[in-house]
This record gives structure tokens, sequence and C-alpha cells, in this order.
């Protein structure tokens, strides 16, 4: 086994890994923030159908949702996968089942990111909002420059659990062909008959995790001039 070029394709591999990751976090952080507002709306229909996907999606496994998103056009359009990535203008079938587990993993972040926003507006103080409405300021106002850095201030702890949850649950799209860097390990771990690609994988998502773990605590004492008392 030439350890290089392990290395190597487990770079590459890894690199699939970040996009996904990337991505996901892209998507999932504003799309949960809006359904943060949708859960919170006054308009209860809404709500409660925010509230039910919301226990839908967390109350499921992310595989389960993997797989059942990759039968969207076999079963609800009646057209197979290949003819599927054709039509909506992709080369091939590992790029659509990589969309697939983007879309996948982007609804169910952004299922709990909206309750940790949900959770962190509402635990902002009633005399917070009121203040900003006795300075003649709009809802909107209120929000982004009374509210806003107050909300990241209380939720950037569990933002971070989410994140790196997510870097570790990337390897969940091995399931779907999707060739991050699990998969390529398991592949030369099957090759070479030995452990150790599994090995220099973890030291990669350890890696990794330490720096977004670095980088939230400096985020956290960064924004800690936010913190109401």
């Amino acid at each position: 086994m030439n350890f290089w070029s392990v290395i190597y394709d487990l770079c590459q591999g890894f690199g699939v890994t970040l996009r996904l990751f990337g991505l996901t976090l892209l998507i999932s952080i504003p799309l949960g923030l809006i359904f943060a507002f949708f859960s919170m709306s006054k308009f209860k229909p809404l709500s409660w159908l925010m509230k039910m996907v919301i226990w839908v999606i967390r109350g499921t496994h992310l595989l389960l949702q993997c797989v059942i998103v990759t039968f969207i056009p076999s079963v609800l359009l009646k057209i197979p996968n290949k003819d599927f990535a054709a039509m909506i203008g992709l080369n091939s079938i590992s790029t659509l089942q990589f969309v697939f587990v983007l879309i996948a993993f982007s609804l169910n972040y952004a299922c709990y990111f909206a309750v940790i926003f949900e959770g962190g507006i509402k635990n902002i103080p009633k005399g917070q909002y009121e203040a900003g409405q006795v300075l003649g300021l709009t809802k909107r106002q209120i929000f982004f420059h009374v509210v806003l850095m107050q909300v990241i201030r209380k939720i950037v702890a569990p933002i971070s659990n989410e994140v790196i949850t997510l870097v570790k649950d990337t390897a969940l799209a091995r399931a779907l062909s999707v060739t991050e860097i699990i998969l390529v390990a398991y592949e030369k771990v099957n090759k070479y008959a030995v452990l150790s690609p599994l090995l220099y994988a973890g030291v990669f998502y350890l890696a990794f995790s330490g720096l977004l773990t670095i980088l939230f605590h400096f985020l956290e004492k960064k924004i800690g001039y936010y913190e109401v008392t």
C-alpha cells in the first residue's frame, strides 16, 4: 500500500465531504431562519404545518430521508433517475445523487436550526422589543439592529454542536454512492485488507472538527459584547 497515494485519494474524498458540508450550511442556515419564522407565525395553519414538518424531519433518520428523496423522480414523477438527471442538465447519476443528498441534508439541518433560532428569538426579553418601539424603530429594524446579535450570541453554542455533528453526518452520503472520505477509506480497506485508511480518515475528521471548535470559540468570545445581562 502506497501511503501517499492513499492520502491523496482520501483528500479527494474529503473535498467532496467539505463541499457537502459547506453547501448544506449555506442552504440550511437561512432556510432554518425562515422555518423558525413560519413556526412562530400568528397564522396558525402555517405554524402548525411547519411544526409538524419539523417534528417529522427531526423524528426520522437522516439516512432514511436521503433514500426517500432519491425516489421522488421515479415514484412521484415516474421518471427514471438517469432521465431526470439529463432533464435538469446534470451529466451523471453520481452528480444527481450528490444533489439528492444535499437536499435531504439541507432540509434536515434547517429543521434543527429552526428550533434553535426559535428558542433564541423567544428568549430575548420583551423589554428589548419595547425599547426599540419607544425609539420609533420598525419591527424589521428592531429585529436586525436590536435582537439579531443577541440571538446569535445565545445560539452560538447549540449551532456549533449541530455544525460539528454535520461534519460526521456527511459519512451517511456513502449509502447513496457519493464518494466522500469514508467511502474512499472503505474502498482502500477492502483493496489492501488493512484498517489504516479508516484511521487516516478519522484524523481528517478530528482535525476539521478541532478547527471548527476553535473558530466557534473565537466567535463566541468576539460577539460576547452583545450579551445582555
